[in-house]
């Protein structure tokens, strides 16, 4: 009887196991089409990480994110998002806008220079000029689909979405009204990834309010 072949093996690598997630995420992280799924590539790997911690121990609600990051421990957690924070795969598209052009210029106002009277930074102020973020875990803006940021800051204004205290996020969202979030998630879905996509360095910017996720 000749002997059987022995069956393949997958390979044993960081880039095979996070095929799981490629189905929403692309298989580098890059995003899809599906408006709820965002880009993974390049964020800094802090965030990340927090965002799978937050998944995992049910404070960040999605059940199939809550389902299968359930049993994972924190190492693997950290290698699943120091590989994605080094991914630099093509980015999509910028989104066509789907407001007018004074909706989108506000949006751009309140990106670029806030809105003081209302207490309300600039989200470069704390995202970085090219709103890529900064290490070790503030996020990346680019990239991002216009319903996917609304929806997230939509979550924060209502506290469907929190973090520990200082939760700045929560402090900021509740301060924009529903013309502000439809302005500035436009924006921020309009403009092109940049060839660096690196968040800035750790400290690089001095942020305007306290904030858990990155600690003085």
């Amino acid at each position: 009887m000749a002997d059987e072949a022995a069956p393949e093996r997958a390979p044993d690598t960081i880039a095979a196991r996070v095929m799981g997630c490629a189905a929403c995420h692309g298989t580098q992280g890059q995003g899809t089409d599906n408006d709820y799924f965002p880009r993974l590539a390049g964020k800094p790997a802090g965030y990340l990480y927090n965002q799978l911690v937050e998944f995992r121990d049910g404070r960040r609600k999605y059940p199939p994110m809550n389902y299968l990051l359930a049993y994972m421990p924190d190492a693997y957690l950290q290698e699943i998002a120091d590989y994605f924070s080094t991914q630099r795969p093509p980015a999509r598209e910028p989104e066509a806008p789907r407001v007018d052009a004074p909706t989108l210029d506000y949006g751009k106002q309140l990106a670029m220079h806030g809105d003081a009277s209302h207490n309300i930074p600039a989200c470069v102020s704390c995202h970085g000029n090219a709103l890529t973020g900064m290490n070790p875990a503030i996020p990346g803006l680019v990239g991002l689909h216009q319903d996917y940021i609304s929806a997230q800051l939509g979550a924060w204004r209502y506290g469907t979405r929190r973090t520990a205290e200082p939760d700045c996020m929560h402090t900021i969202a509740s301060r924009l009204n529903e013309k502000d979030i439809t302005a500035v998630a436009a924006y921020l879905a309009s403009l092109p990834v940049p060839s660096d996509p690196s968040p800035v360095a750790k400290g690089a910017l001095k942020l305007p309010l306290a904030c858990s996720s990155q600690p003085n």
